[in-house]
């Protein structure tokens, strides 16, 4: 190529990676997996549809920095979920990358050895891999998408997605969210904001034709059919928390406005727990209870949870890092998790039946 002065000032170095063709290849879906997202993806329709009244609740870590923690979470959630799978839906984050608001570590994908090193051909594959063995335990996963090239490498093992909140503006995720083939959550914006998750709904749920990426890594024109299965995410603001009856009337009141659906969940975390992981036990009860009460348009909510209380600052020395706790937000432990869902368990008893 024709070397310019005026391309790449910037620009220290490029390495390709392997294309999602070739990841997918070398680590494919089996059998036990796809019967997995496929039956989580079912479920959930079913619940946003109102076909299914139990309650849809994603609980797990702020981002996953350690495959192994992953792992033992994912199986003490399991074993609880089947046990509670009468009347909740229970779907584990499992979060690969972090939106920052202004710089730090931006999640597994990127950097997987926790040093600045951003081996991302490292961390996709890391990724996928836990991806695949949490499906194969037959717990069902969900994700944030931040960069619009990921899906291409890690959605096909995705039950529930969703677009953040520095993002729900975003054109590009927006449209990258009507291709995308789960349900998808958009979160109101940092300032409280809901029109903006609201009006990424709309969009996502239309046809777009955009610049993209495929399995090949080819630079394509992607063309989409909208994605039918949007939905709204309260997770508080600047402002404060929007979890309280007079929000969640004010939020559908907007849904309704825009002809969209009114179903939508609560992330008890972030601003709705004024980013004190303490708090978001408080939040969440509130939530459930006005389910239980008769608003049936809420039909999830969200929980920030690891194996271990509170969070922990990235350090040079990686062997001084606590395991099982947070290294971004910090999550309530295991034993109030356990406790939390139990509770959200009796608290649906005798308004729900056995799912068809």
């Amino acid at each position: 190529m024709q070397q310019s002065a005026t391309r790449d000032v910037h620009i220290e170095s490029m390495q390709p990676l392997t294309t999602p063709r070739n990841l997918i290849n070398a680590l494919p879906i089996t059998p036990m997996v796809e019967e997995t997202v496929l039956e989580g993806r079912e479920q959930l329709r079913k619940v946003l549809n109102g076909e299914d009244s139990r309650l849809f609740l994603v609980v797990g870590p702020c981002s996953i920095h350690s495959k192994e923690s992953a792992l033992e979470y994912a199986g003490r959630l399991k074993e609880l979920s089947d046990k509670l799978s009468d009347r909740l839906l229970i779907v584990m984050r499992v979060y690969f990358e972090k939106p920052r608001t202004t710089v730090g570590w931006k999640g597994l994908i990127y950097d997987p050895h926790l040093d600045d090193s951003f081996d991302i051909e490292a961390g996709l594959r890391t990724a996928r891999s836990l991806l695949l063995e949490i499906g194969e335990m037959g717990m069902y996963a969900g994700t944030e998408f931040l960069d619009p090239v990921v899906p291409q490498y890690l959605a096909g093992l995705i039950t529930w997605g969703t677009i953040g909140a520095r993002t729900t503006e975003s054109q590009i995720h927006r449209q990258m969210a009507s291709g995308l083939s789960m349900p998808v959550g958009f979160k109101n914006g940092t300032d409280g904001n809901a029109q903006v998750a609201v009006d990424a709904m709309l969009s996502a749920s239309s046809p777009h034709g955009f610049l993209g990426m495929d399995v090949d890594g080819q630079t394509s024109l992607i063309r989409t059919t909208g994605n039918p299965d949007g939905h709204l995410v309260l997770r508080g603001g600047n402002a404060g928390p929007n979890f309280g009856i007079e929000a969640i009337a004010e939020a559908k009141n907007r849904l309704g406005k825009a002809g969209v659906r009114s179903q939508l969940m609560v992330d008890c975390s972030h601003g709705n727990s004024n980013k004190d992981h303490k708090q978001q036990a408080s939040a969440f009860k509130d939530v459930v209870s006005q389910r239980v009460s008769g608003d049936n348009d809420i039909f999830g909510a969200m929980l920030e949870s690891n194996l271990n209380e509170g969070s922990q600052r990235l350090c040079e020395d990686l062997s001084q890092l606590q395991y099982g706790v947070s290294i971004t937000d910090a999550c309530i432990g295991w034993g109030e998790t356990e406790e939390l869902l139990n509770w959200a368990y009796e608290a649906m008893g005798g308004l729900v039946s056995t799912p068809v």
